[in-house]
């Protein structure tokens, strides 16, 4: 039986190309989740592995999608070749439980790993030199400038939250913060 395992990061992330990919190779069943690479726990991954048995073909679209680090690759591999399942990482092909299969995904998986966390140290490095800008401000940007919202708060001194709501699209909550804001 062939069981595909699909996974994003975030809830925002989209799973329908990974899911296509999974069809289109035939996969019995495909688990799929939204939850971080960085845990362990992954429920539906580790439901998924309580029910491959001998024979069975684990189907992921890339090798990033089901380990969390070379270590965490290594052993998971190892288990389910243990276990007489085969694995197939559709961007790498079909890992076989051979010195060279093992020793091609070990390199492999070490560079996937080195990737991810030279992708962490630009985004660290990237952060470190912004923080150094004077205008620097952690978090999202401001989605109304203070001009918008000045003019909204002085809309609240003849007309009601909702009304002013409806007229500039300011939400409840953010004014009331704002107006917090503004007295202290």
């Amino acid at each position: 039986m062939k069981i595909g395992y699909a996974r994003v990061s975030s809830l925002g992330q989209d799973l329908e190309a990974q899911l296509q990919a999974l069809h289109n190779e035939g996969c019995d069943k495909i688990y799929q989740e939204k939850f971080t690479g960085t845990k362990a726990d992954r429920p539906q991954f580790q439901e998924l592995l309580s029910v491959l048995n001998e024979g069975d073909t684990l189907v992921v679209t890339k090798l990033d999608r089901f380990a969390r680090s070379t270590v965490d690759a290594i052993q998971t591999i190892k288990s389910l070749f243990d276990k007489g399942v085969k694995v197939h990482i559709l961007n790498m092909g079909l890992v076989e439980d051979t010195p060279t299969g093992r020793l091609i995904f070990n390199f492999t998986s070490s560079f996937a790993e080195f990737e991810r966390d030279m992708i962490v140290e630009r985004t660290q490095e990237g952060k470190a030199i912004a923080k150094q800008r004077e205008d620097f401000k952690e978090g999202r940007p401001n989605k109304y400038t203070k001009k918008q919202v000045e003019h909204a708060l002085q809309l609240l001194e003849t007309h009601s939250y909702k009304q002013v709501e409806a007229m500039t699209g300011i939400s409840k909550s953010t004014l009331i913060r704002a107006k917090k804001k503004a007295l202290s």
